[in-house]
């Protein structure tokens, strides 16, 4: 599959993994300005929407082809932006979101990866998840919800259950929205300046950012144990609002083109139903 120079920059290499050397305010694999990077991403849309349509119709025929679009990132970086600017560019019906919140007491009563089981999509969706199992070792390891031991268990069962669903007609792509500290200050000080965003901005926020580094450990640690050749983990940096968008859109263009898709063959002779339909009498 060929992919695009923004894919092939972004792509995670192997080893050891250092967030602070991946610059967040980057446009890796694009030489454009900010308004020729929003034309670029309006232009995929044609496109886009066909692919998807195609991916839809194959289920009808049979087909297990899905994608699954995972999206990380710290607070502010913009998850909420890519489903609107980016996502928002296909038909929402063949689109199914899922956003993971705190699990609930029923949740907690089964393994992490239960509840993500639940919200995976079916054959013909592109699915998004907005956060996903992977809080299961951030979230879970910075504030030590869970032992060492069972964090270290996850990755190895996170890895184990992507490759199932890869084998059962999943492709994945995983996105780590990279924003940077200063960047976020300014997005939470927007939001409090700004009455009409007051209702996305929580408290708590701050609480978790005064844990930014040990976040940002829980991340390397995690991209680094998880990045697969099955499904590889993409850093995008997301100071730039419009790149970030741009990049994902490059990301499920390329995924969705490698799938070759196809419309399906018709089951009944197309030739026989277009005389009958020629030859049908006034309708009553």
């Amino acid at each position: 599959m060929t992919t695009s120079a923004i894919a092939d920059a972004l792509r995670l290499k192997g080893g050891p993994v250092d967030l602070t050397a991946i610059d967040t305010d980057a446009a890796p694999g694009f030489d454009g300005s900010k308004a020729d990077g929003k034309a670029a991403l309006a232009a995929m849309e044609p496109e886009l929407s066909d692919l998807q349509e195609r991916l839809w119709a194959e289920r009808t025929a049979g087909s297990p082809r899905r994608v699954l679009l995972v999206l990380q990132g710290m607070d502010t970086s913009g998850k909420g932006g890519v489903l609107r600017h980016t996502i928002g560019l296909v038909d929402p019906q063949g689109v199914r979101i899922t956003s993971f919140k705190a699990p609930t007491e029923q949740e907690r009563a089964h393994d992490f990866l239960w509840r993500i089981e639940k919200g995976l999509p079916e054959p013909g969706f592109i699915g998004v998840f907005d956060r996903s199992h992977y809080e299961d070792v951030l979230i879970a390891r910075v504030h030590g919800l869970a032992d060492p031991t069972e964090i270290e268990r996850r990755y190895g069962a996170i890895n184990d259950f992507e490759a199932r669903l890869v084998d059962d007609g999943f492709s994945i792509i995983k996105c780590m929205l990279h924003v940077s500290a200063e960047e976020q200050r300014a997005r939470l000080a927007e939001r409090l300046a700004n009455p009409e965003k007051h209702w996305k901005y929580n408290p708590g926020d701050l609480e978790e950012r005064s844990h930014w580094r040990t976040y940002r450990q829980a991340y390397e640690v995690a991209l680094e144990r998880t990045h697969t050749d099955a499904a590889p983990w993409h850093v995008v940096p997301a100071d730039k609002k419009w790149y970030r968008n741009l990049a994902v859109g490059h990301l499920l263009l390329d995924t969705l083109r490698g799938l070759d898709l196809h419309w399906p063959a018709a089951e009944f002779d197309v030739e026989r139903e277009k005389r009958r339909l020629a030859e049908e009498g006034p309708v009553r």
